[in-house]
Formats: structure tokens, C-alpha cells, sequence
């Protein structure tokens, strides 16, 4: 435990710092390959709880500590001990006696004695600690004070769910290729290998419990996608018919649009600007025995890859704060600034303008984000309306059952992520 924790505290320490989770953890990867294939899983389960959890363990240990640490890693390596001896089932003792003998691993002395007392200090005073601090909404909510409230003023009556529902381990989530077999097949193939799960909407099976990848049943066969069940909405909303003429313009890593060519036979360019993503498409497509033309592109510069022929149908998944899907990327939630929404909002505003161009009379956009700020959503689309007097925001089926949120929004929950979805035609 002591080299997962010094692990798992330089991690922490440098996404604090501003640095991505998944670089972090793919530079670690890399670097410790021995004690990554040894203590992956326990490597992630420790960075992501703590990122996870962070504003409470950040206001418990401020409130142990008599003034501040000056050591990052001094400071991160206490928070994932304060997140073991919280949320995981480890031995306390161990937890503490690993953490000190952890100093000394990150050079850190000194700090052995420091470090043995305010996690003592913690059991000792852990319920009326986390009562203090409860009140705290950064430490109650563990997300920054300016998403509390963007989310508070914007879904006044399901802000506090869609918070906790960020801390949640998110849902293990399939969709069945149905070209291939039922989601009743593959339920009862799950069941004869000891695998619980259930059925959600047209295509998809959520699990039970998490499994690892290769106990999948017919992943690598191509029988079945990861792939969230709010993100499984988008390709049945486009509509599609054979031999339609289509566009992915931010394909990666392909899950909607290899869905896409699931649901009928079209002519798909799946359009990515960045090529190692697309690395990752294709392999998808490969997986799924699909065939589509792939394009390294930036879809807010159509004059760069498109041939002057139109599309009948354009799925726009566009960059975005990514909200909606923290609990799956808990750094978004101490990286974001208030500010991103903004600049993603001009990205998003280019990029829709430039795609509209590439449609054709008649066809329709679908507009997706993984966003639950309506900066990004609800406003981005009426703006885009209001701009371009060809298009028509069309009426979607009920996406949830709670009339009083936003016509495409989709809040997180224990089953699904985040997501919002548009249907503009083109006069």
C-alpha cells in the first residue's frame, strides 16, 4: 500500500496542480509499467475517490491542520489517506502507518510525526468533524462553488440530485448490436455466465456491478458497445434510412456513430480533428465489421475536408465543459472554470455555424452535448435559431419524464450521464 499511496499522491497532487487525470494516469502507465499491471486498480480506485470526494476532504483536513502545508505532495498524500479511511473498507491503522512510512518514500521526513497526528486526529474526531464541515456546500457537494450555483439557479429542483449524482461510481452501461442478436439474447447470455443486468430503452443493458473488459461477453466479437444509455439516445433521433448520406462531425472514439450504422445501412463520414483519436474509431469500426470513411478534420473549417456535397443528416457531438459527465472525469470538476463555459459556448456557436453549411435542404442536424449548462444548450440553440432563419428546432419524443426540465436535457442520474440533444431541420 505504501507505493500505491506515494502513486497515487503524486497523481493527485499534480491534477490539483491543473494537470488532466488521464494524462497523469497514462504518464504513470508508462513510467511504472511493473507496479501499474501490480496496483492499477488500486491506483485508480485511490485517485479518483479522492478527486472525487475532494471538497470534503479538503475542508476536513484544513480543519485538522493549525496552518497550511507548504508540500503539494505532503498535502495530497494526507488527502488520499483522509479518502481511504472515509470511503474504502482498508484497515485504519494501516492506512495510517502506510501513510507515514509514505514520507519517507516522497522525501518527506520530517513530516512523519505531521502526518501520524492529524490522521489520528481524524478517527478521533471524524463525526463531528464531518457534521463542521457539512455545512460547507464546496465540502457537502465536493464540486467548486460556482458550479453549485450556476446549477442551483438553472434546475432550481433537481440541482441537488444531479450534484450527488456526480459523486456516484458511474453505471456500467452496454448497447446491444441488434443487428447481430435481442437485448433479451444477450441478457440471458449475461445470466448464464453469472452476470446480473437489466434493460434500458431500445438497445441498451446496464450491469449490475462493473466487470473488466475482457468478461464482457461478446465485446471483442462485436456483439456489444460500451457506451452510456443517455449517449445511446442520439443515433435513433436522426432518423436514418438507408443510403442517407451522413456525417459524424466530432466522431471520437465512435459509439454513436458505429451506432448509427447499426440502426441502417448509410453512407458515413466519421470526421475527427485529432488523429490519434480517430485511431480509436477505427478500431471500433473494425471491432463491429463496419465500413466508413474516416476524416481528419476540424469541423469548424468545412472549406478543408468537405467536397461540396451535401449531407442529409449531420450529428454535431460538440466539444463542451463535459458536466454532465463528471463522475466519470471527477478532475473536470476542480479544472473547470467558470470562464470554460463561455469559451466552450463560442467553440460550440463556429462550429454549429460551419456545419450547417454541409446540410442539405431538408436534412437535419442533431445537436449533442455532454453538458448540463444551458450556456451550452438550451441558449446555444436558440441563438443558432435566431441566426439562421432556415432552420427549425424540431419537437424530440419525451427524453425524461420531469416536464419541468429543459425540452433535449437530460440530468445525470444513478442510470445515465448528462446529456442534451437538439433536432434542427433545414427549410
Amino acid at each position: 500500500m505504501v507505493e500505491v499511496q506515494r502513486l497515487a499522491a503524486n497523481v493527485v497532487a499534480n491534477v490539483i496542480a491543473g494537470r488532466s487525470l488521464d494524462a497523469e494516469l497514462a504518464f504513470l502507465w508508462r513510467r511504472h509499467a511493473q507496479s501499474a499491471a501490480r496496483d492499477r486498480g488500486a491506483i485508480q480506485d485511490l485517485t479518483y475517490g479522492t478527486l472525487r470526494f475532494l471538497g470534503w476532504l479538503e475542508a476536513v483536513l484544513d480543519a485538522l491542520l493549525q496552518k497550511p502545508l507548504r508540500d503539494a505532495r505532503l498535502r495530497a498524500l494526507m488527502l488520499v489517506a483522509l479518502y481511504q479511511l472515509e470511503h474504502t473498507r482498508a484497515a485504519p491503522h494501516a492506512v495510517v502507518d502506510h501513510a507515514v512510512r509514505t514520507c519517507e518514500l516522497l522525501g518527506l521526513a520530517s513530516a512523519k510525526g505531521l502526518t501520524n497526528a492529524v490522521l489520528r486526529n481524524f478517527l478521533r474526531k471524524r463525526t463531528a468533524l464531518g457534521a463542521r464541515v457539512q455545512r460547507l456546500e464546496t465540502a457537502r457537494f465536493s464540486h467548486q462553488q460556482w458550479w453549485i450555483e450556476k446549477l442551483r439557479a438553472q434546475y432550481p429542483s433537481h440541482y441537488t440530485a444531479a450534484l450527488e449524482a456526480d459523486n456516484l461510481h458511474p453505471p456500467l452501461a452496454l448497447r446491444v448490436n441488434r443487428r447481430r442478436l435481442g437485448v433479451e439474447n444477450y441478457l440471458a447470455m449475461l445470466a448464464s455466465q453469472g452476470i446480473g443486468a437489466e434493460a434500458a430503452g431500445e438497445s441498451g443493458v446496464i450491469l449490475a456491478a462493473p466487470v473488466p473488459a475482457d468478461r464482457i461477453p461478446g465485446l471483442a466479437e462485436g456483439l456489444v458497445s460500451v457506451q452510456d444509455i443517455a449517449a445511446q439516445v442520439a443515433a435513433p433521433l436522426l432518423d436514418l434510412r438507408d443510403g442517407m448520406r451522413v456525417l459524424d462531425a466530432c466522431a471520437a472514439p465512435g459509439g454513436k456513430a458505429t451506432h448509427a450504422m447499426e440502426l441502417a445501412d448509410i453512407d458515413l463520414t466519421a470526421l475527427d480533428s485529432d488523429e490519434r483519436r480517430l485511431e480509436r474509431v477505427r478500431a471500433n469500426f473494425a471491432r463491429l465489421g463496419l465500413a466508413a470513411r474516416v476524416v481528419c478534420g476540424d469541423a469548424a473549417e468545412a472549406g478543408a475536408w468537405w467536397d461540396g456535397k451535401a449531407f442529409e443528416r449531420v450529428l454535431a457531438d460538440v466539444p463542451c465543459s463535459a458536466s454532465g459527465v463528471a463522475r466519470r472525469h471527477p478532475d473536470i470538476k476542480w479544472l473547470r472554470r467558470v470562464t470554460d463555459v463561455i469559451q466552450f459556448a463560442q467553440v460550440q456557436k463556429r462550429m454549429l455555424d460551419a456545419l450547417w453549411q454541409v446540410l442539405g435542404s431538408g436534412g437535419k442536424l442533431l445537436y449533442v452535448t455532454c453538458s448540463v449548462f444551458q450556456e451550452e444548450n438550451g441558449e446555444q440553440v436558440a441563438n443558432f435559431v435566431e441566426r439562421h432563419p432556415d432552420a427549425t428546432r424540431l419537437n424530440l419524443p419525451a427524453l425524461d419524464d420531469d416536464p419541468r426540465l429543459p425540452a433535449g436535457q437530460l440530468l445525470q442520474n444513478p442510470r445515465h450521464d448528462g446529456f442534451f440533444y437538439a433536432l434542427l431541420q433545414k427549410a
